[in-house]
């Protein structure tokens, strides 16, 4: 029964200690809440304004042979070395690196309601997502992600362009 009471006694002090440290990080928060300044419009209109942000959905490999089969538009964000060394067949190359460059280009030629699948060096790589959220950005209304990117398929034997095949 002792310990019973020593073991409450001690989540009152951890309770007490994280409420006081919480309150000195967010001090203004809870300044502004109790001054009226946060108000439920104010965040109703943030909500608003995030959901309008939109992220690209992931992609699998059944989803990147569908779209090729239907004519969606297969787009390599590694750099141009990488993609002359090995990319999907009928891939496009629209690298990360010289994004700024090449995107005016690519939004002329290519119309803003064609699927389009993402893909770099695999997991770990962000140039296909950030491709991905760029080309939302863009207008783009249908823009997914393949994670797997280049090694996933050419590990899984699909086919392949460039010198290293």
């Amino acid at each position: 029964m002792n310990d019973l009471k020593r073991i409450g006694l001690e989540a009152c002090v951890l309770i007490a200690f994280s409420a006081l440290i919480g309150l000195t990080l967010n001090y203004q928060l809870v300044l502004d809440a109790f001054s009226g300044q946060l108000s439920a419009p104010q965040c109703q209109a943030e909500l608003e304004e995030n959901a309008l942000i939109s992220l690209p959905l992931p992609a699998m490999i059944g989803d990147v042979q569908q779209a090729i089969a239907f004519g969606g538009l297969i787009v390599d964000a590694r750099s141009p070395e990488l993609y002359t060394m090995g990319h999907i067949d009928g891939a496009v190359s629209l690298p990360m690196v010289e994004i700024d460059a090449v995107l005016p280009e690519f939004l002329e030629k290519i119309v803003r309601d064609r699927a389009i699948i993402t893909y770099c060096s695999g997991f770990g790589c962000p140039d296909s997502f950030d491709l991905g959220v760029r080309l939302l950005e863009a207008g783009y209304l249908d823009v997914r992600v393949f994670e797997g990117g280049y090694p996933e398929w050419r590990d899984a034997g699909l086919p392949v362009t460039g010198e290293s095949r």
